[in-house]
């Protein structure tokens, strides 16, 4: 079954962009939310992470907040090279 993966994120964040492009080169599917113009999701990501910064992935209900792609890969199943 896949995992559900959703990205708190915004327009304006490099790093958000850095984690949206390192999930697409892996081909790995997930929702995008943009915290800044969607406060649904803004509380939503605060509730979960705690915190106010971007990005926050939640894999299948784990938080990951920043981008840490040695803790994406671990949590997504994807080997290095």
């Amino acid at each position: 079954m896949a995992k559900q993966i959703k990205v708190y994120s915004t327009l304006t964040c490099p790093i958000c962009r850095r984690t949206k492009k390192f999930l697409e080169e892996n081909r790995v599917p997930f929702q995008d939310f943009n915290v800044g113009v969607d406060a649904v999701a803004r509380d939503d990501m605060i509730r979960k992470s705690g915190q106010m910064g971007v990005p926050v992935i939640d894999i299948d209900g784990e938080i990951i907040v920043g981008f840490d792609e040695p803790k994406l890969r671990e949590k997504l199943g994807l080997n290095r090279g």
